[in-house]
């Protein structure tokens, strides 16, 4: 069977990437400070304003002005002719505490109510988290997305760097990958856009990314000579950033985890600290399918947790393999339930996740990150589940 699967990622000059810079950076300032912090922040840019909102406890004290233009700065938005600049934006920030309400079901759960647990965090909120792995790419991350993030990465590079002096921060990336029998076998098409100066010429910027962006990121067998590749296809990408479109936190959810590769829950990531199961539940599920795809036990896996708000444990974990387990799902499953704590506060612990670790994630994909030491990507569990079940 043949079909065709795209995935598409963004560069950290993107405005909404932007926004989940912004979000993040104010988290882990607050998390610096005061670990306990309660942070929902998030932001909204358009040309010259930046907007933090959010509801926000914490005993930290920190200058969100001065977070906001330096994360600007540091993305590449630091000249007034690129139409957004980290010195002259406004700054406007409408923050309140976090609701009573919310905080009541985090800090005393339904077990610790009951006497089933002493010390215990309830989830911050209901919802559906999922988290996936498979085995197309060593960071056992479905290929589509591990390419379209690479190429993203490397426009960044190569901007910043000074190879490619002309172009500016925001930029786009996807890529199709054409499957035979659900293998990946090569590529059918390549598209980036990216920011540029007025004064360059289209072919240029072409020429210029299949060298120094294209080439050097996808594996050179599965560019043929029917790979159709895009650069900047609309001719020209002067006006981008803040001025060209409206950024939000939280709207490339689908960038952030597998391409669309996998299900998704629906909620998002960026400037929530980790009682807020969006988050943490996320990195958790992702550890799980990781571990058992890198145990041999399945090839491909899905992992679907459920919470309901100020509750600890989950009211459901699904574990999906497509049919590629090498042994009854079911056994599977059951490691899962006896072997890896999925409460809030067992995760944030695990994981240790109340420290300022979280800008670094916020563009080019919160899971699959081989370039860093995130702690949802280790594979400690693999040995045990090929011992146990193969």
């Amino acid at each position: 069977m043949r079909k065709f699967f795209t995935s598409e990622s963004v560069t950290e000059g993107h405005p909404d990437k932007i926004c989940d810079q912004i979000s993040d950076a104010i988290l882990d300032a607050m998390l610096a400070q005061d670990p306990q912090s309660r942070v929902a922040c998030e932001s909204f840019v358009t040309t010259g304003v930046v907007n933090v909102m959010g509801e926000i406890t914490t005993k930290a004290n920190v200058d969100i002005p001065a977070i906001v233009r330096k994360t600007i700065d540091e993305i590449g938005y630091n000249r007034a002719k690129y139409g957004f600049d980290a010195e002259t934006c406004a700054v406007i920030t409408s923050i309140h505490e976090q609701s009573v309400d919310i905080a009541l079901g985090v800090d005393n759960s339904q077990e610790s109510k009951t006497g089933e647990s002493e010390k215990e965090h309830g989830a911050g909120d209901q919802g559906l988290m999922f988290g996936y792995a498979c085995n197309e790419t060593k960071e056992l991350m479905p290929l589509p997305i591990s390419l379209a993030h690479k190429m993203a990465k490397k426009l960044t590079e190569v901007r910043k760097n000074g190879t490619l002096k002309y172009l500016r921060p925001d930029g786009k990336t996807q890529v199709t990958v054409e499957y035979v029998d659900g293998k990946p076998t090569r590529l059918e098409a390549i598209v980036v856009s990216s920011q540029h100066s007025p004064d360059v010429d289209l072919e240029v910027i072409r020429q210029d990314v299949i060298k120094h962006v294209i080439m050097p990121t996808v594996p050179a067998e599965m560019v043929d000579e029917n790979t159709k590749i895009y650069v900047n296809p609309t001719g020209r990408f002067v006006i981008g950033g803040p001025c060209g479109d409206t950024g939000l936190t939280g709207r490339k959810i689908i960038v952030d985890t597998y391409g669309g590769y996998s299900r998704h829950g629906g909620s998002a990531f960026s400037g929530k600290d980790p009682t807020k199961v969006d988050r943490s539940a996320s990195y958790a599920a992702r550890y799980v399918a990781k571990n058992i795809v890198a145990s041999g036990v399945a090839d491909k896996c899905e992992v679907q947790i459920a919470y309901a708000i100020g509750v600890a444990k989950p009211v459901s974990v699904l574990v999906d393999t497509f049919g590629t387990a090498k042994v009854d799902e079911d056994k599977i499953s059951e490691f899962v339930y006896k072997n890896i704590d999925l409460r809030p506060s067992a995760i944030i612990e695990k994981f240790d996740l109340r420290r300022p670790i979280y800008r670094q994630i916020a563009a080019y994909g919160h899971v699959g990150r081989d370039d860093l030491d995130l702690p949802w990507e280790k594979t400690d569990l693999a040995d045990t589940l090929k011992a146990q079940l193969l």
